[in-house]
C-alpha cells in the first residue's frame, strides 16, 4: 500500500502498465516490484524446482524471486528482475515459470513430491534404465528446465559496445562512492562514477538519516549535481560494473533503453570496456535472510528492502508488518515503519541481551521466528521464546540476518576474501585486484559517517598514487552507530528452511551434501545447485557456507567460499557481442583492402579469423571457375596483386634473436645474411610440423618472422613458451605486428615493371635477387620489400604501414590492370601454390612430419631444435609412411576432390586397404586438367603408378596418377628470373 508523504517518486506523473494482462498504476520512479507491492500484488513468481509461490525478497539487482518477462514477440526479454525494471506507460510484464497461470500453476505438484526430489536426486534417479535417458528423462527435463523463455524470433533490438578511459573508476554511487568521486574530481583526476541504479545515492535514498543539515538523499543529490557540472567527471547511471580484468580493464553494462518505450535511435544496452588507471570499489553490502521453516512465503522480505520500499518508493509491503533480526540495523526498519504510521505487529530480536528503547510496538528479545503460515501470501508467523511458541498475525515479515560486503569484483582475478568475525562476513583482501581499493560497506565499514570518511581516504590514496594531491575534504556529520549483531544462520525446527530461494535449496539439502561427503564448498554447490541461480548466491552463499561448516565440524574460514566469477549480474550475450548480430561468435578481422574487395564484387571467405576475397568476378563471367582461371593467367602471363596482410608477422629483436630462431626452426637462421630471407620449418615438441613460413633478417639483431594465417596465434604462444619457460636467460624480445603492416604480393613476369613505377629507386635482378629484403620508399612512404613467391613466379611482397594499405592496394590493382593483370583471390592463390607443390595447413594438419612432406633434409644436423629428437623416432621416418605426392586424373572421370581416400587398383574401398588421402585440389588452366596434392604410403617411390580415388561423401570415384608434387617449373627458373 502507498504511504502518504513518503518516497522519492513523482506522484504528479501516473504511469499505467500491465502485469499478466491486468492493468496497474504506479508513478514515475517506481520499479515493477514497488508498483506491484503498492497495488497489493505480492505473488510475483514461482520457484525453479518446486514451483512454490514467491514474492519479492529484496529491492535491488540481487533479487532471486521476482523475475519477469518484459515485452512480447521478438522484444520479449526474460528473467528481468522486477526490482530493477522501471515502469513506463505501455510497459507489458509477464510472470514466468508457471502454467497455465501464476495464480494456478500445475507444476506446483512438484512440491508434493519434494521428499523424492531432494539434493542430488537427478544423479540417482535418472541412471536406470539406461535407454530411458534419451526417450523419457531428457525430453522431460529439457521441457521443465529454465525460468523465462526466449521468443525464438530474431532479436530486433540494437546493442552497442563502447570504450572509456579514466584516471579513476568509482564503482558504486552510495555515500562512499560519492565522497570518493568528489575528492578525486576536486583534485583534478578524470573520474568515471558508475552505479547500477537510476538514481545515485545508494542506501541514502532508502534511509531517513541526516547528513550535515539535510536528509541523506538530498545531500546525495547535491553532490551528484556538483559532479555533473565538472568537466573531468562522467556519471554513468543504470550502469553495472560486471567484471574486473587484467591491466585495469573493467566490463560494464549500461541499460540505455529499458526504462521507456523503445526508441529506434538508442541501443537497448551498451557494453562498456573501461580502462582505469585506478579503481575504488564502493559497492556497498547485501542483506542476508535467515533460514526458517517456510521463510519463502510471499510477504517475507529482507528488512533493508522493506525500509527501501517505504522510504524511496512510499510503499509498505504490508499493513501489519513484523520485523525479525539479529542486529541493530533491523530496528531501523521497525522505527521507520512506525513513524510512517504502519502497524508494526512486533520486533523480534534473536539476541537475549539487547535493549530497544522508545519502542511503541511489541518487542520480543531472545526470540526467533520458527515458521510462517500462508500459501500465496504471508498470513501469520510463529515465534519461539524461552516460554514457548506463539503465533502473530502479520502480512509482511522483514527479516535480517546481517550484511555481507559486496566482495564479488575483488574475486574476479582469483582473489579470495578473508573472514571478519566481528561482522560475521567476508571482506576483501588488500590488492586482490591490482589498482583497486575497496572502501565503505563493501570493506566491512557500515556506519554512514565512517563510509564517508572511507571514501575520502580511498580517494586520497588513489590520487597520491596517480601523482596528484587531494585537497582537504570536510566530512559532514552523519549517523555513526556501531554495527552490532550475533550470528543466526538458521532457526532449528521441522520443515524446509530455504537458503537459495530461486533454486529451492534448503538447509536440509546442504546437510545432506555433507552426509554424502560433499564437504568441499565447490562440491556442495554443484550437488545442491546452491548459488547457481541468476542471483549467483548473493543472498544465500554465506549462510549456506555457515550451515556446511557446522555440518562438517569446521569454522567458516576453513570451509572457504565458492568462486565468484564475472559477470556480477546477468549480461545478454547480444550486449557482449554488440555489432555482431547475425554473425558467429568468433571475432572478424578485415584487411585494409576489404572495402575495395567488396566494391569489386569479391565474395569473402574466412581464413583463420580474417576475411579474404575468394575471387574477383568480372562482367560476362558465369561462375567462379572462369574468374579463377583468369586470375591464374594474370599471374602466369602478366602480373597479379594479392593482399597477404593476414599472414602472421612477428618482429624479433635482441642479441639472442638468432638463438631463438635456430631453436624453434629446423634449419639455421643465425647464418642468414642481413638483407636476406629464408624459408623455415617449425616443429612441435612431438616432432610433427607446427608451421612453415619465411623469416627476413633486417639487421644484425633484427628479424621479421612470417607465419601462416591460421597458425599466427599458435606460433606466438610457442615463442612465448620458449622465451619464458625454456630459455628465460636469452636477451630477446618479440611482438606481433600483423595489424601494423599492410602487405601485398605482386606476382608475375611484369611484377618488377609494376613496382619500379612506384618505388623511390628502381630495382633489378642484381640489386634485388631472389630472397632479398630491405627497406624501400613506396610513393614517398617508408616500407619494406621482400622478393619471395608463393606462386612460383617472379614475385615480391611489398609492405607499408597499415594506414596506407587501402590506397596502395588501389594503386597496385590499377597499375596491374594496365599491364594486363589484376587482383587475384584465394581460389587462384590455391591453384598457383598447388601447381608448385607448396604446402598449407591442409597438408601440415598436425599429423605430418618433415619427412612426410619431403623436407627431412631441412632438419639441420648441426644444431638442436624443438621436436628434432622426437621427429627421429622410428615410426616417424619409416618408408611406409604416407608421403606428399602430386595427383592428376587419368581415367574417364576427370574430377578429383579434397578429402577423398586412395586405394590400390582393384582393392575394396575399406579402411583396411586405405593407401592415403587427398588434401588439396584445383583446376590448372596451364595444364588443362585438375591437379591435387595428397599423401600416399611410400608415395615418393610410387611416382607414375595409377591408383583409385574414392570419395564416399560425394559418391565420386576416379583413377588418378601419382606425380611429383611440383607440376610447373620444377627447376624454379621463373621465380629466380
Amino acid at each position: 500500500m502507498r504511504i502518504a508523504g513518503k518516497g522519492l517518486i513523482d506522484r504528479s506523473k501516473a504511469v499505467t502498465f500491465r502485469f499478466d494482462g491486468r492493468s496497474y498504476q504506479g508513478f514515475q520512479g517506481d520499479t515493477v516490484a514497488s508498483a506491484l507491492l503498492a497495488n497489493g500484488q505480492k505473488l510475483m513468481g514461482r520457484s525453479f524446482k518446486y514451483h512454490r509461490p514467491r514474492g519479492v525478497l529484496t529491492a535491488g539487482s540481487e533479487e532471486p524471486n521476482a523475475l519477469v518477462t518484459v515485452g512480447r514477440g521478438a522484444e520479449a526479454d526474460p528473467n528481468v528482475r522486477a526490482t530493477v525494471q522501471e515502469i513506463y506507460d505501455g510497459l507489458e510484464v509477464r510472470s514466468q515459470n508457471a502454467w497455465p497461470s501464476l495464480d494456478f500453476d500445475v507444476m506446483a505438484v512438484n512440491d508434493l513430491a519434494a521428499p523424492f526430489l531432494g539434493a542430488g536426486f537427478y544423479y540417482k534417479t535418472f541412471m536406470w534404465p539406461a535407454k530411458f535417458w534419451e526417450a523419457v528423462y531428457e525430453p522431460i527435463i529439457r521441457r521443465a528446465a529454465g525460468l523465462g523463455a526466449l521468443s525464438g524470433k530474431h532479436d530486433q533490438d540494437r546493442y552497442e559496445r563502447a570504450y572509456a578511459f579514466c584516471d579513476l573508476l568509482v564503482i558504486g554511487g552510495g555515500p562512499t562512492g560519492l565522497m570518493a568521486a568528489l575528492t578525486a574530481a576536486r583534485a583534478g583526476a578524470d573520474v568515471i562514477l558508475a552505479d547500477e541504479d537510476a538514481r545515485m545515492g545508494g542506501r541514502l535514498n532508502a534511509e531517513t538519516g541526516v547528513i550535515g543539515h539535510q536528509p541523506g538523499h538530498a545531500w546525495a543529490a547535491d553532490v551528484v549535481a556538483e559532479l555533473a557540472a565538472m568537466p573531468n567527471v562522467r556519471l554513468m547511471t543504470r550502469t553495472t560494473v560486471t567484471g574486473a580484468y587484467d591491466g585495469g580493464m573493467y566490463g560494464a553494462l549500461e541499460r540505455v533503453n529499458h526504462h521507456g518505450v523503445r526508441r529506434a535511435n538508442l541501443p537497448l544496452e551498451t557494453f562498456w570496456r573501461i580502462h582505469a588507471r585506478r579503481a575504488i570499489l564502493a559497492a556497498g553490502a547485501l542483506e542476508r535472510p535467515v533460514a526458517f521453516q517456510n521463510n519463502d512465503r510471499p510477504g517475507v522480505m529482507t528488512a533493508g528492502a522493506v525500509r527501501t520500499y517505504l522510504n524511496r518508493w512510499g510503499v509498505s509491503p504490508g499493513k501489519h508488518v513484523t520485523v525479525f533480526g539479529n542486529n541493530d540495523d533491523a530496528h531501523r526498519t521497525a522505527r521507520d515503519l512506525a513513524a510512517a504510521g504502519v502497524h508494526v505487529a512486533a520486533l523480534i530480536d534473536s539476541r537475549a541481551d539487547v535493549t530497544v528503547e522508545g519502542a511503541d510496538f511489541p518487542v520480543h528479545t531472545g526470540a526467533q521466528v520458527c515458521n510462517a503460515a500462508g500459501r500465496k501470501e504471508l498470513e501469520a508467523i510463529t515465534i519461539r521464546t524461552a516460554s514457548g511458541e506463539q503465533a502473530i498475525q502479520t502480512d509482511c515479515l522483514a527479516m535480517s540476518g546481517g550484511w555481507n560486503p559486496t566482495v564479488h569484483l575483488t574475486c574476479h582475478m582469483n582473489g579470495r576474501p578473508r573472514w571478519d568475525a566481528g561482522i560475521q562476513a567476508f571482506v576483501p583482501r588488500p590488492d586482490a585486484v591490482p589498482g583497486m581499493v575497496a572502501a565503505g560497506a563493501c570493506n566491512g565499514v557500515f556506519p554512514t559517517r565512517a563510509c564517508l570518511q572511507a571514501g575520502v581516504d580511498a580517494a586520497a590514496e588513489v590520487v597520491a598514487a596517480l601523482g596528484m594531491k587531494a585537497g582537504a575534504m570536510e566530512v559532514p556529520r552523519a549517523e555513526d552507530d556501531a554495527y552490532a549483531m550475533e550470528p543466526l544462520w538458521a532457526v532449528p525446527g521441522k520443515g524446509r528452511a530455504w537458503l537459495d530461494f530461486q533454486n529451492d535449496v534448503s538447509v536440509k539439502d546442504v546437510k545432506q551434501a555433507a552426509v554424502e561427503n560433499f564437504r568441499s564448498v565447490e562440491h556442495m554447490k554443484r550437488y545442491t545447485t546452491q548459488g547457481m541461480a541468476t542471483d549467483q548466491g548473493k543472498n544465500s552463499n554465506v549462510a549456506a557456507l555457515a550451515i556446511l561448516a557446522d555440518a562438517t565440524g569446521r569454522g567458516i574460514p576453513e570451509t572457504g567460499t565458492t568462486t565468484f566469477r564475472p559477470p556480477y549480474v546477468p549480461v545478454a550475450i547480444a550486449a557482449m557481442g554488440a555489432g555482431a548480430q547475425g554473425k558467429g561468435f568468433a571475432p572478424q578481422r578485415f584487411t585494409t583492402s576489404h572495402q575495395a574487395s567488396i566494391a569489386m564484387g569479391a565474395p569473402m571467405i574466412e581464413a583463420g579469423l580474417w576475411y579474404r576475397p575468394s575471387y574477383f568476378p568480372r562482367t560476362g563471367e558465369s561462375g567462379w571457375r572462369q574468374s579463377c582461371d583468369r586470375e591464374v593467367g594474370h599471374v602466369r602471363k602478366a602480373v597479379g596483386v594479392c593482399d597477404v596482410s593476414t599472414l602472421g608477422k612477428i618482429d624479433i629483436q635482441g642479441p639472442d634473436a638468432a638463438k631463438l630462431l635456430d631453436f624453434v626452426y629446423t634449419n639455421m637462421f643465425s647464418t642468414l645474411p642481413v638483407g636476406r630471407v629464408r624459408y623455415g620449418l617449425m616443429l612441435r615438441e612431438d616432432g610433427h610440423v607446427m608451421d612453415d613460413g619465411t623469416t627476413a633478417r633486417l639487421g644484425e639483431t633484427h628479424y621479421v618472422m612470417t607465419t601462416t594465417t591460421a597458425a599466427a596465434g599458435q606460433v606466438m604462444r610457442h615463442l612465448d613458451f620458449v622465451s619464458q619457460c625454456l630459455h628465460p636467460e636469452w636477451q630477446v624480445a618479440f611482438a606481433s605486428v600483423t595489424e601494423q603492416w599492410a602487405q601485398f604480393a605482386v606476382a608475375g613476369p611484369k611484377s618488377r615493371e609494376l613496382l619500379n613505377g612506384l618505388l623511390g629507386a628502381e630495382i633489378d635482378g642484381e640489386s634485388w635477387p631472389f630472397m632479398a629484403c630491405g627497406a624501400v620508399e613506396v610513393c614517398g612512404v617508408q616500407g619494406r620489400l621482400f622478393r619471395i613467391s608463393f606462386s612460383g613466379e617472379h614475385a615480391y611482397e611489398v609492405a607499408v604501414p597499415a594506414r596506407f594499405g587501402a590506397s596502395l592496394f588501389d594503386l597496385l590493382v590499377s597499375r596491374a590492370e594496365a599491364l594486363g593483370g589484376g587482383a587475384y583471390g584465394m581460389e587462384a592463390l590455391n591453384v598457383l601454390r598447388i601447381e608448385k607443390g607448396f604446402i598449407t595447413h591442409a597438408e601440415i594438419h598436425g599429423r605430418t612430419t618433415a619427412f612426410d612432406i619431403g623436407m627431412g633434409r631441412m632438419v639441420s644436423a648441426r644444431k638442436d631444435c624443438i621436436g628434432k629428437t622426437l621427429a627421429a623416432r622410428p615410426g616417424l621416418v619409416e618408408e611406409t609412411r604416407e608421403q606428399l605426392v602430386g595427383l592428376k586424373p587419368v581415367g574417364a572421370v576427370r574430377q578429383i576432390s579434397a578429402g577423398a581416400h586412395l586405394f590400390d587398383a582393384g582393392a575394396e574401398a575399406v579402411r583396411e586397404n586405405d593407401q592415403g588421402y587427398i588434401t588439396s585440389v584445383g583446376f590448372s588452366p596451364d595444364l588443362g586438367h585438375m591437379i591435387g596434392l595428397g599423401f600416399v604410403r611410400r608415395g615418393m617411390a610410387r611416382e607414375g603408378e595409377v591408383i583409385r580415388m574414392v570419395d564416399h561423401l560425394r559418391g565420386l570415384e576416379a583413377d588418378v596418377e601419382i606425380c611429383h608434387p611440383v607440376f610447373l617449373d620444377r627447376e624454379g627458373e621463373r621465380v629466380r628470373g
